[in-house]
C-alpha cells in the first residue's frame, strides 16, 4: 500500500490488490437423491473443488469418460444394475488436478430364476437329485421351494436334494427368489422313471 499526498490537501491511499491462484482442493462429490438407488430411478452426480481459476471437471467410471464440462454435474436417468460401480471427479486447471471417487449401488428385485437339476439325464427311482435355482438380485435373493400338490413350502435354499427319489416326487417344483425389493419365480417339471425287474 501506498500513501500519496494531493495538493488539495487530499490523502489518496493506492492499494494493490494480489489475488492468489491455487489448484483444486479435493472434490466433494455427492448423489442426488441420497439413500437407496433403485433400478430404474434417476440420479444425479455432483461435483465440485475449491480452485482459482475454477476448475475443469471429468466425470469418470472405470476409466471412462462420461462428461467434461465445467459443472462437474453428471445426470443418470432409468438407472440399472449395469450402471453400479465405482465413479470418480477429477477437477483440473492450470496449476494442478485433483480427483475423488464414490461408489454407486444399484438395488434390484430378482430376475427371473434359472433352475437346474443334477446329474442331468434319466431320473431312476432310488437315486437321488439336487434341484438349484439361482437369480441374479441385489441385495442377494432368499429361496424357496414349492410343489404343485403341496399348500406350503417344499424346501427353502438355492439347492434342494431329494434322495431315494420315488415315483411320488414326479411333478411340477417352482423355485422362488425374493428379497426386499421383489419376487421372481421359474418352475420345472420332474420326471422319475420306474426301474423294472426283469425275471426269468
Amino acid at each position: 500500500m501506498s500513501v500519496t499526498a494531493a495538493a488539495s490537501g487530499f490523502v489518496v491511499l493506492l492499494l494493490t490488490v494480489t489475488v492468489v491462484q491455487y489448484a483444486p482442493k479435493p472434490p466433494s462429490v455427492s448423489v442426488s437423491p441420497s439413500g437407496e438407488i433403485m433400478e430404474g430411478s434417476s440420479v444425479t452426480l455432483t461435483c465440485s473443488s475449491d480452485a482459482n481459476p475454477a476448475a475443469h471437471y471429468t466425470w469418470y467410471k472405470e476409466n471412462r469418460t462420461l462428461l467434461q464440462g465445467p459443472e462437474g454435474v453428471y445426470h443418470l436417468s432409468s438407472i440399472s444394475s449395469g450402471d453400479s460401480g465405482v465413479y470418480s471427479c477429477k477437477s483440473e486447471n492450470q496449476y494442478g488436478l485433483n480427483s475423488t471417487s464414490l461408489h454407486l449401488d444399484v438395488q434390484y428385485a430378482p430376475k427371473p430364476p434359472s433352475v437346474s437339476v443334477s446329474p442331468s439325464g434319466e431320473i431312476m427311482e432310488g437315486s437321488s437329485v439336487t434341484l438349484t435355482c439361482s437369480s441374479d438380485a441385489h441385495p442377494a435373493a432368499h429361496y424357496t421351494w414349492y410343489k404343485e400338490d403341496k399348500d406350503s413350502p417344499t424346501a427353502s435354499g438355492q439347492n434342494f436334494t431329494i434322495t431315494n427319489i420315488t415315483a411320488e416326487h414326479g411333478g411340477k417344483y417352482q423355485c422362488e427368489a425374493q428379497n426386499t425389493h421383489g419376487r421372481s419365480n421359474t418352475t420345472l417339471h420332474l420326471t422319475v422313471g420306474a426301474v423294472f425287474l426283469l425275471i426269468r
